[in-house]
């Protein structure tokens, strides 16, 4: 009984690599993590942050828009629209994710 005990508490216990510890970045931080990096997303698609405020996103075509830090979020906007749309940016020491208003989360890792 006292094996099947400590079993249960064994398996209860939840490891440090099992459960990512995301915390939402400052303005600064967001600059920082993102200004002349490149990142690359599950899908295969990519996307450099330029220093100049230019972003190029490529999931099998370029497509060019711009991105800035707003109220401490990660912010894009992409022609035609002049509307921007911002993101809390999270990080877990290992890679990035943008959570939307929405709770939509996109996970990116460096890839220069």
């Amino acid at each position: 009984m006292r094996h099947i005990a400590l079993m249960i508490a064994v398996s209860l216990t939840v490891s440090p690599l099992a459960a990512a510890e995301w915390r939402a970045l400052s303005g600064e931080e967001v600059q920082a993590a993102l200004e002349g990096r490149k990142l690359t997303y599950g899908s295969g698609a990519w996307q450099e942050f330029r220093a100049t405020g230019r972003t190029l996103y490529n999931a099998g075509h370029d497509s060019w828009g711009y991105w800035g830090v707003r109220d401490s979020k990660y912010c894009s906007t992409w022609p035609p629209s002049d509307l921007w749309a911002c993101f809390v940016l999270e990080s877990d020491g290992e890679a990035l994710r943008f959570v939307g208003e929405g709770g939509d989360i996109t996970t990116g890792r460096y890839s220069d």
